[in-house]
């Protein structure tokens, strides 16, 4: 099952598509608009529709979903598949990397994400790259590969790969580091919007309604480490990092109960 955030008709889908054909049935559900940085949102407050297409040829089962990335697969297990269960959810290739702290916001990843939850085996694959005219066709193999061998050896229940694949603009893919998320965050500003756009030199007046664009810059705290996917990508190396929908840090339980003496038995 293959789904993605950048829409239906983005080139990323479209080269996932491909790359995953030769493995078996192919059924797509995927936004009819972008739905970038969505992360996991649901929609809960008014309807979703589902519109079939035509868009990978007649021996694809494709369909068109008004609602999020998470929508998508919810849709696909409940109505799509129906009593079916997927042997593999890919998600992507998504146009731009979802590496380090990116993969909260991220709605590539939370389409496989919510395979996870259900215990579906699931990769989202991103490209190092945010040119609108970004090249797709080298990921291809890699993507087939990586998604051949999930096939064959499964996942832990539970758990999704974030994988990220370098944009090859400079030199060619050095191979494939299993590693750590990187520690990283968005530097964030918000830039007062006027009638012709952002205002370089504006004050906002809180007392009033006003307009405003979130602008940032990627900060990397993980600098010196070379076990991250952060450092994998930009020594063009495709990064493979295990996640899971488990947020429970487990090394602090003890800790907290003993400093608040909370008998955890």
């Amino acid at each position: 099952m293959v789904s993605n955030d950048d829409g239906i008709g983005s080139t990323g889908i479209a080269a996932l598509v491909e790359a995953v054909l030769p493995l078996g049935e192919v059924v797509v559900v995927a936004p009819d608009s972008p739905q970038s940085a969505m992360g996991h949102a649901i929609t809960v407050n008014g309807s979703i529709r589902l519109k079939p297409s035509q868009l990978f040829g007649p021996s694809v089962r494709a369909f068109a979903c008004s609602g999020t990335p998470a929508d998508c697969v919810k849709l696909a297990k409940h109505l799509v598949l129906r009593e079916r269960t997927p042997d593999l959810v890919v998600s992507g290739i998504n146009h731009g990397a979802n590496t380090s702290i990116s993969i909260l916001y991220s709605g590539t990843m939370s389409a496989a994400m919510e395979a996870a939850i259900e215990w579906v085996p699931a990769v989202g694959f991103s490209l190092d790259d945010f040119d609108h005219h970004a090249d797709f066709s080298h990921s291809i193999v890699h993507v087939r590969e990586i998604a051949r061998r999930i096939l064959a050896d499964g996942l832990p229940k539970g758990v999704v790969l974030n994988v990220n694949i370098p944009s090859r603009k400079e030199q060619p893919i050095q191979g494939i580091r299993v590693c750590r998320q990187g520690d990283g965050y968005w530097k964030e500003e918000f830039d007062l919007v006027n009638a012709d756009g952002p205002d370089p030199n504006g004050v906002p007046d809180l007392t009033q309604e006003q307009a405003f664009l979130l602008r940032g810059s990627f900060v990397n705290r993980d600098t010196t480490a070379h076990d991250t996917d952060l450092w994998a990508v930009e020594n063009n190396y495709i990064a493979v990092v295990p996640a899971q929908y488990d947020l429970t840090a487990y090394n602090t339980l003890d800790t907290l109960r003993e400093q608040w003496n909370i008998d955890h038995h």
